[in-house]
């Protein structure tokens, strides 16, 4: 029996010690809240939400620089509580058949000071640019295992992403430029892979 010295025993023990900090949640969409908010009027503020949140979060709590967070929502999901606008927000605004998924991916997460910050880049409809989303994150033990949850607060210019009525003035007055985007995500470690059954 070949014998392992030392020095590589200690190597191979902390190669795992690091390892094993890196966990993979799925994004939980029941959980999960992308939550919109918009001047209407100049005078109020409408507030709509989209429900469908996948993707995934791949979470390094020894050096949490070094995660990342890919995630995806449907466009079709939109919903502010109102038929005729979710109605013109899909086919106006959105366009859904033809842009049915917004997609963000990170390619750096760092802390600025007490914020951590995921930067990388935000496609919606036909525009992708690099966005910076300040955000928390917790880790904790649920019932279910090992559980993740972030919330995040940032803003986009809906002209940038070509979000606008087509042809139709478009002047910021009837509905803001400026769009206020609150995350909040939870994310759970995938389930072990049930044992395959004993061939005979």
């Amino acid at each position: 029996m070949r014998k392992v010295s030392l020095v590589t025993f200690l190597i191979l023990v902390s190669a795992l010690a690091a390892f094993s900090q890196t966990q993979l949640f799925n994004i939980d969409p029941v959980h999960s809240s992308a939550q919109f908010k918009v001047k209407h009027m100049l005078v109020s503020t409408v507030v709509g939400r989209f429900t469908d949140i996948s993707g995934t979060v791949l979470y390094d709590a020894q050096d949490p620089t070094k995660s990342k967070v890919d995630a995806v929502i449907k466009t079709t999901s939109v919903n502010t509580d109102n038929n005729m606008r979710d109605g013109d927000l899909k086919n106006n605004y959105f366009e859904v058949e033809k842009y049915p998924e917004m997609k963000f991916s990170s390619t750096k997460i760092e802390k600025r000071g007490d914020q951590w910050v995921a930067t990388g880049p935000l496609t919606i409809k036909d525009v992708t640019k690099t966005v910076e989303i300040p955000f928390d994150v917790t880790v904790a033990n649920s019932q279910r295992g090992p559980a993740l949850g972030a919330s995040a607060t940032f803003k986009v210019n809906r002209d940038d992403y070509h979000v606008a009525k087509a042809g139709m003035m478009d002047n910021g007055a009837t509905v803001g430029k400026d769009i206020t985007i609150e995350l909040n995500i939870e994310g759970h470690a995938p389930k072990p892979a049930a044992p395959a059954a004993d061939k005979k």
